[in-house]
């Protein structure tokens, strides 16, 4: 049961400390998302390490005929939705693709910044933590939360905070927001196309081609 004065990590931290390869990747994605440390980015990890171990077991399950585990595969996809980590018509071979970023994406800071709602994305925590954003009515001051669908369109400045006045000095203007918007759009398409760009060349290593995947 535990101490209840002192709450369990929720979190997995590295195996092996210092892996110049992994160290750098976590240090862009700490960037890119204006997070306060790499705590944030093993959290977010060892969310998808628990919703992949659910979908391995939960389809080892159903080849058995389990229908226990029909009912916690569609709960299972039905929250992966819900948070908007995946769409309405996933699979549980879904889950096993999602990245960090898809769950990075979710948290409050990033989609306020993505809602024009801040400048950048370290404003965006500042904001948040400061009691400036309201989501469904309610302040919420915790820049790791995970926004729902649902919850996504109720996201607002602080009715009591000054950012709600148009003219405010460190208020995004529209064009910047939209300008925000395009270079994100741009940076998926690049991240997509170097995606499958390396697909490609592996599937040219193995010596597989188009004509091998259509027949």
């Amino acid at each position: 049961m535990g101490d209840p004065k002192f709450s369990r990590k929720t979190y997995d931290t590295p195996s092996h400390p210092w892996q110049g390869e992994r160290i750098k990747a976590e240090v862009e994605v700490v960037n890119a998302f204006g997070l306060k440390n790499k705590t944030e980015v093993w959290k977010a990890e060892t969310v998808l390490r628990n919703l992949r171990g659910q979908s391995r077991n939960l389809q080892a399950r159903l080849r058995t005929g389990d229908a226990q585990a029909k009912i916690e595969a569609d709960a299972l996809l039905a929250k992966c939705g819900r948070l908007g980590f995946l769409t309405t018509d996933a699979t549980l071979n879904d889950i096993l693709t999602l990245k960090d970023e898809d769950v990075l994406s979710r948290r409050l800071q990033t989609i306020v910044y993505e809602k024009g709602l801040s400048s950048t994305i370290k404003q965006a925590r500042q904001m948040i933590t400061h009691g400036h954003i309201f989501v469904n009515g309610h302040k919420v001051t915790v820049p790791g939360y995970i926004v729902t669908r649902k919850e996504e369109s109720s996201i607002e400045y602080n009715p009591a905070s000054p950012f709600t006045d148009e003219m405010h000095p460190m208020r995004i203007s529209a064009e910047q927001a939209a300008a925000n918007a395009a270079i994100k759009a741009k940076a998926e398409a690049e991240a997509e196309a170097a995606a499958a760009a390396a697909a490609k060349a592996d599937a040219e290593e193995a010596g597989i081609t188009i004509e091998d995947g259509e027949q």
